[in-house]
């Protein structure tokens, strides 16, 4: 996983957070939101997301040599 997309994951994984203490949603879907922003956080720090690996996606910048 490149890196702008560990960072958009976590600006994402805020925003959620944000919105749901600050009770903007709430209820269910704020719970689910809180869940897809610990997916993101966990995705982002580890640097690996199972559904880019099922879908063979990369968005990492290959090395030259």
């Amino acid at each position: 996983m490149g890196t702008a997309d560990r960072v958009i994951r976590l600006l994402i994984a805020i925003l959620f957070v944000v919105l749901f203490f600050t009770n903007v949603i709430s209820g269910t879907t704020g719970i689910i939101l809180l869940v897809l922003a610990a997916v993101f956080v966990l995705t982002s720090i580890f640097s690996i997301c199972p559904f880019y690996m099922l879908l063979k996606i990369s968005t990492l910048k290959e090395k030259k040599e």
